[in-house]
């Protein structure tokens, strides 16, 4: 789905304007063919934009728009939990922790209870340990750093092989649990393994993680660790990866 509704223009070249075209595009396609999941699955992803911008109003309306057309098809346990993972995500970047870790709670519940619809064919960037991946960024940006380091390092272990750019993102996420807890070597090994992968696997949402832990680790900016971060967040292979993506 990655190819039809193209995610890549938001979370791969971070471009909101460029995606929310599309996704508007996308829209009027789903609603001619009278696809609700496809209109579900646009209008979440649309929630993606004010939620991203700390715009909470904005993101809510798109999602109660989502979940609206979600019982107008047969969505599935895994769908549905999906959904309340875009919302979690938008609240937690909205400051609004305990709503987002709430609505994971109700999709872990969904997976876990099951359903009797499958998902469509197209429905292929989710999964139980994907919606964990959520769960530690909400457990990081709560302050609930021993909790988040545990679930993203779960996260780590469940990945598949081919989840290179999430990978990036969760070793961001670790980086930031590390930063956070003062632990600045942690957090500057984790942020190399992230930049490892971006030289390969681009991904501009896992190059801001990056990103945000070298700002917090601006205390210890003069420890040989960061200043390795440095040469390599700095380096040639990532200065062009970013340029020609």
């Amino acid at each position: 789905m990655a190819g039809p509704l193209q995610a890549a223009d938001f979370f791969d070249l971070r471009e909101p304007d460029r995606a929310g075209d599309t996704w508007v595009r996308a829209l009027q396609a789903a609603g001619e063919a009278d696809d609700a999941l496809l209109g579900v699955a646009t209008l979440a992803h649309m929630a993606f934009i004010p939620g991203w911008a700390g715009n909470q109003p904005a993101a809510a309306e798109r999602m109660v728009a989502a979940r609206t057309y979600a019982r107008r098809g047969p969505a599935s346990a895994e769908f549905l939990a999906w959904l309340d993972a875009v919302e979690a995500e938008c609240e937690t970047r909205c400051g609004n922790t305990r709503s987002a870790m709430n609505l994971i709670a109700h999709g872990e519940d969904l997976l876990a209870v099951g359903g009797v619809h499958p998902n469509p064919e197209w429905m292929d960037w989710f999964s139980p340990v994907r919606l964990q991946a959520f769960k530690g960024n909400t457990q990081l940006r709560a302050g609930h750093l021993p909790q988040a380091r545990e679930t993203l390092l779960h996260v780590l272990e469940e990945l598949p092989a081919d989840a290179d750019k999430q990978r990036t993102v969760v070793f961001g996420d670790l980086a930031a649990v590390e930063a956070a807890a003062r632990a600045p070597e942690a957090a500057a090994a984790y942020a190399l393994r992230a930049l490892e992968l971006l030289e390969s696997h681009w991904y501009a949402t896992g190059l801001e993680r990056v990103r945000e832990v070298r700002r917090a680790l601006v205390p210890w900016q003069h420890e040989q660790c960061v200043r390795d971060l440095d040469d390599r967040l700095y380096g040639w292979g990532a200065v062009v990866s970013a340029l020609a993506n």
